[in-house]
This record gives structure tokens, sequence and C-alpha cells, in this order.
């Protein structure tokens, strides 16, 4: 059974990395039940036609009621500035911000040891600064009661190799939003993270090309399957709701138990 969330209707929210993947899920399904959303990415002309796909496709169905309207721009969140112009979008076409979900993230790979200043600063700019300025434009845009999402990772949780600067990264999100969650508290705004695992999404397409790193996704996730994408939108939905109203400074693990092994 599909959760409806009677309080979502008129609420806006802000989603970046919006173009595709978990961003473009978490537009349709908020959109989905009535929440304007001002989607953001740096691939601007995939922003603005994931828009009109998703305006599109709720068009055509009324499962949750009157759809909420989508706006596409651009940013590059590692620029405070882009993060300010998107808060002003978002004010100037529906009036206010209620959510805003740091999504835009960068996944590098490389040995540790051949890890280089170019891709653990750009991983560490986008992943954590833009998460970081997302939140601080978000603060200064919302009323008491909103709420803002950050995107983690399992990686966070437990390393992999390979992935030093992601996992260093996605550590340093879960540890800021603990940080902000303390900070934003005193204006009533509550800060959560979602740390997903091995999601059925474009940016593990490689996953599923590679018979072996398949067989090691599986065998290391008690569940023995990859997650759906639908399977990230229901707590990210929650963590937004009234339901989560008491709920602030978490990182929520949706990875089918592979953190514990």
């Amino acid at each position: 059974m599909t959760a409806v969330y009677p309080e979502f209707p008129g609420k806006v929210a802000v989603v970046t990395g919006a173009a595709r993947g978990m961003g473009a899920r978490f537009t349709a399904a908020l959109a989905g039940r009535g929440v304007h959303v001002v989607g953001a990415d740096i691939a601007e002309e995939a922003m603005l036609a994931t828009a009109e796909e998703i305006t599109a496709a709720l068009a055509a169905t009324s499962l949750h009621g009157e759809p909420g309207r989508i706006v596409g721009t651009r940013i590059d969140v590692t620029r405070p500035e882009e993060h300010e112009a998107v808060a002003r979008l978002a004010v100037q076409r529906f009036g206010r911000i209620d959510f805003w979900i740091n999504n835009a993230g960068i996944f590098p790979f490389a040995p540790a040891e051949e890890i280089t200043p170019e891709q653990i600063g750009a991983t560490l700019s986008v992943n954590v600064e833009g998460v970081l300025y997302g939140a601080q434009t978000a603060a200064r845009h919302m009323e008491p009661g909103g709420a803002i999402v950050n995107m983690s990772s399992v990686s966070a949780l437990r390393v992999r190799r390979g992935r030093g600067a992601y996992c260093t990264s996605k550590a340093a999100v879960a540890h800021l939003t603990e940080s902000l969650a303390v900070e934003f508290g005193d204006r009533g705004i509550r800060v959560n993270a979602l740390a997903p695992g091995y999601i059925d999404t474009e940016m593990t397409r490689w996953v599923k090309e590679d018979p072996a790193a398949l067989r090691h996704a599986l065998d290391v996730v008690p569940l023995h399957r990859l997650g759906s994408p639908e399977e990230v939108v229901g707590p990210l939905l929650f963590l937004l709701s009234d339901s989560a109203r008491y709920v602030t400074g978490h990182s929520i693990a949706v990875d089918g138990g592979s953190r514990h092994v």
C-alpha cells in the first residue's frame, strides 16, 4: 500500500541533482503527492527535459490527487551563489521553501594510492561543500517546521576498496548532518540524511554490468538483492513528513543490511 501524506500538498521542495537517478525519482514522488518542486542540476537541458517528462507522466494519473508543479533549473552545487539563486526562484514561483534535498553528488573510483588532488578536491567540493551550501541556503529561507535531507551513503558506515575519496566525503556528510541538526534545531528546522547501499540506478549500472561485481554486491547484502529506487523514496518521504517531526540528526541506512557485513 502506497503511503499518502495529507500534509504534503502545497508544500515546496528543492531537489539538487534532480535530472536523473534518485533525484529524478524524488522529484516525481514529491510532485505526485502535491509538492511543488524546483529541480536543479548542473546538466540544465537534461533537468528541463526531466521536469517535462515527470509533469507529463503525472498528468496522466491521479494516484495521489492533484500533482505539484515542477520547475527545472541549473545549479553548480560548489557555488553558494547558485544555491541562493535556486532558492530565490523557488520563493518567486511558489512563495516558500519547506523541504530541501541535497542529492547532487559524484562517485569517483580509484585505489587509495592513485587518488589525485583533482579527484579528492572535486569529490569533497561536490559531495560535502555542496551539502553545506545547500543547507545554509535552505535555513535562510525556511520557516520553523522545515526539513533538510542530505544524501550520505552506506559507504559512510562501511568502507569499500577503491572508494577512499567517496567514503570520506559521505562520512563527512553524515557528521555534517549531525552538526547542522544541532545548530538548526534552534530554528525549528530538522536535518537528516539517507545512507543508501546498492540501489538499482544509473550510478550502480557498473555493478550490474560486471558479473564479479554483482556477485560481490549480492554477497555483502543480507537480503541478497539490489534495492529499488522506490525503497529509498519511502524513507525520504517519512523524513520530510509530520510523522518524523521529532526526528533530527539521523542517517537512515537503506542498504539491505550491508553495513553489517
